[in-house]
């Protein structure tokens, strides 16, 4: 049989999992069914998480997400959403090895980083992909910014506030930055490298040491970090390469939800798309794309949901087609969350069933 929920979330990110868990708290059966991987899988460690060390790695943060949502009485399926069908009731929404109906789908798809071609340090020891988790890291060392855009140039300018050795790596592209940007860049004391990178030296930690360059006819920004060899070599402790991303969005499109003009979709402060029953949250939405805001994006996106499928209060028109709430009507939990929840070791009934037990 195909299980039915009342919020399914497709992805299991922080935005995801933290819907998940506020709807599954909230009263709701919920399903997440996530494909695995994303951008948070990728961290060595956690930045910016208030309660959460830097040892703890993305997976790590991830899977003890992951066992909260299913501890609250949620279900969990490591698979990858292929279609996603209107039907009278809701949606039908179909994986690999799972179909399930759902009054409403949260999608929580994220995007992929557009990547720059080799030679490239390992993601996290010299590879960074978001500025405002990582720019600490980098105070008074060497950095790079890959990339020919506006972006690059103002990521590059910013970095300046954390240290005084900036390069723009262009890797034999032509700048797309602005004539204001030029400018702008003309007037801050960074260099621009336009040859490409032909290898990277790493040290006994695996974090970047240095890009070697190739070597061409030509005047050459000077810099105290270059030096003679086969190629131009520049230290480098890590960087950031700015080339957009690509925002996952085919389910989205799929079941006609309006998309903003940077690709993300748009939602309002709850996470509801323009569709009727289809929210969305997380990086696949506006925003920065940081871990603490999709968690507060996940929570509001999450009593969404609640404020849309709750049964009481029972509205005045409500009670006219339908009649007063009766004992019998209440709780509006479903007997599987219920029983779930009473079990639960944070309920207080719990709680007095195990003293009663040490008592004994």
């Amino acid at each position: 049989m195909t299980e039915h929920y009342q919020v399914t979330v497709v992805g299991g990110g922080p935005a995801g999992l933290t819907t998940a868990l506020y709807a599954t708290r909230l009263g709701h059966d919920t399903a997440v069914i996530n494909r695995g991987g994303g951008r948070a899988a990728m961290m060595l460690d956690t930045h910016n998480v208030i309660g959460i060390t830097e040892d703890v790695s993305g997976n790590e943060f991830l899977q003890t997400a992951t066992e909260q949502v299913k501890e609250y009485g949620a279900d969990y399926f490591q698979d990858f959403v292929s279609d996603i069908e209107a039907t009278e009731d809701g949606y039908h929404v179909t994986a690999g090895n799972v179909e399930v109906t759902t009054d409403h789908v949260v999608l929580a798809t994220g995007f992929s980083d557009e990547q720059p071609d080799p030679p490239l340090p390992r993601t996290g020891k010299g590879l960074h992909y978001c500025l405002h988790c990582d720019a600490y890291m980098f105070v008074d060392e060497p950095v790079y910014v890959m990339g020919t855009s506006d972006s690059a140039a103002h990521v590059a300018m910013i970095m300046l506030n954390f240290t005084p050795e900036v390069d723009i790596l262009t890797r034999g592209d032509e700048p797309e930055w602005s004539a204001e940007t030029q400018v702008m860049l003309e007037n801050h004391p960074i260099d621009i490298i336009h040859e490409d990178i032909i290898g990277l030296e790493k040290g006994d930690d695996g974090w970047l040491e240095a890009f070697e360059f190739e070597d061409t006819v030509g005047s050459r920004p000077t810099s105290s970090r270059t030096e003679s060899g086969d190629g131009t070599r520049r230290e480098y402790r890590g960087g950031f390469p700015m080339y957009g991303s690509d925002y996952n969005t085919d389910l989205a499109e799929s079941l006609g939800v309006e998309l903003n003009d940077d690709g993300t979709i748009a939602v309002d402060d709850h996470g509801r798309t323009n569709v009727d029953g289809v929210y969305a949250v997380g990086d696949v939405t506006p925003g920065h794309n940081q871990i603490p805001t999709a968690m507060g994006e996940g929570a509001r996106c999450g009593i969404g949901n609640h404020y849309d499928l709750r049964a009481f209060p029972r509205s005045v028109e409500e009670i006219e087609a339908e009649g007063p709430v009766t004992k019998a009507d209440v709780p509006g939990v479903s007997d599987r969350l219920r029983e779930h929840a009473v079990e639960h070791e944070g309920h207080p009934g719990t709680g007095q069933a195990a003293a009663a037990s040490d008592d004994d």
